[in-house]
């Protein structure tokens, strides 16, 4: 697969480059489940394109994918607690 760099194209205007940017490193973001970041990517990109749908709807699902697995932690971080307790009990 070739590598296609964003500063080859020189005739993008500064906010579209920018707003490129930071696209792209949002979809670098949620690659690796880095959903809060890849959020504030989509936001800084939508002060070079505000109201910008794709950026929009990225920060809508990146608040669900933080939602999701804050849930998560929380079912089970106390059940991890409760087996450390018991092991320091009986150990």
């Amino acid at each position: 697969m070739a590598h296609h760099d964003l500063y080859d194209d020189h005739s993008l205007s500064h906010e579209e480059l920018k707003y490129r940017e930071h696209t792209e490193r949002a979809a670098h973001f949620i690659k690796i489940d880095l959903f809060r970041s890849a959020r504030e990517e989509f936001k800084a990109a939508l002060e070079y394109k505000p109201g910008d749908e794709k950026c929009l709807l990225g920060m809508t699902e990146m608040n669900a994918n933080i939602r999701r697995d804050k849930k998560v932690v929380l079912v089970v971080a106390p059940i991890v607690l409760a087996i450390i307790a018991a092991v320091a009990c009986y150990a």
